[in-house]
């Protein structure tokens, strides 16, 4: 058997196993098929080029004694040999097999970044809440202001949208002179209602302590205070940034409803060391 069958054979294997190899994966995946699979389509490819560079490869180092410009009858006849038909369409053949090998087994090791799964986009930067949306408790059931009393404490959700993780939200009554809020969120909290975001802004924990003593937020995890009078911003604890508040108003049957989603990410500060600006858009 000639060493162009040889590789003929080699690249044909490697080139079958790779396109077995994305087939397997499309039909849902077999780990141990699909590392056969890479293993012969890897070791076809590489047997190949070994026999390539051994047999047809002709690297040997030559010298010789400067001679007339004019060639012989010797090499004359070699170079017609060299450049013969045959053998410029075998390699020409061989050529276009491994340039074919090498496209299925790239296509078969790009199977990994399909696992992946979608890029997020904004998804991080948005929660369920929207303009509109009423404060609904954990059994679904609309939050009347008249319902709560000073110092109530409410775990709330954007209606039709019960257990959201990432729009879960304390919901707390205090007594409209005590907020002193950032600038521009006057009107944020209607009769004293203030929401703000139930997962900690250091690791993504459930802030779900409340001290109304000192109206003060508080995360068990790493012990995290939030001052709930100033915009939760944090007052101790490894947390750096306050938690997000949802503005509110109250609509015409007296039910408590979102204005709008938070102004920022919600959760860990993953997003402010790049995307500073993003919240904003």
């Amino acid at each position: 058997m000639t060493a162009e069958r040889w590789i003929t054979a080699a690249l044909g294997c490697s080139t079958v196993a790779s396109i077995g190899l994305v087939v397997t994966y499309l039909l849902g995946g077999q780990p141990q098929l699909e590392g056969m699979l890479l293993a012969v389509a890897l070791g076809g490819l590489g047997a190949a080029l070994v026999i390539w560079a051994a047999s047809l490869l002709d690297a040997k180092p030559e010298s010789e004694e400067v001679h007339p410009l004019a060639s012989t009858q010797t090499t004359r006849k070699a170079t017609l040999e060299t450049l013969s038909p045959d053998e410029i369409t075998r390699r020409g053949f061989l050529l276009r097999l491994l340039a074919g090998a090498v496209a299925a087994l790239a296509t078969a090791l790009a199977i990994p970044a399909l696992s992946l799964g979608p890029h997020p986009g904004r998804a991080l930067f948005r929660t369920d809440w929207q303009g509109g949306a009423r404060l609904v408790g954990a059994d679904g059931e609309p939050v009347r202001v008249a319902d709560l009393g000073l110092e109530a404490v409410r775990t709330v959700f954007p209606e039709g949208h019960v257990g959201s993780p990432d729009a879960q939200s304390l919901l707390i009554r205090v007594r409209p002179g005590d907020l002193v809020l950032p600038d521009g969120r006057a009107d944020w909290a209607p009769e004293g209602c203030v929401a703000y975001s139930k997962v900690c802004t250091h690791a993504g924990c459930p802030v779900g302590l409340y001290r109304a003593e000192d109206h003060t937020l508080l995360c068990p995890c790493h012990q995290s205070n939030f001052d709930v009078l100033r915009g939760a911003v944090p007052t101790f604890g490894p947390a750096a940034r306050p938690l997000p508040q949802l503005p509110l108003e109250i609509d015409a049957d007296g039910y408590l409803v979102a204005t709008g989603d938070f102004p920022e990410p919600v959760g860990a500060s993953f997003w402010n060391m790049t995307h500073s600006g993003e919240a904003a858009e």
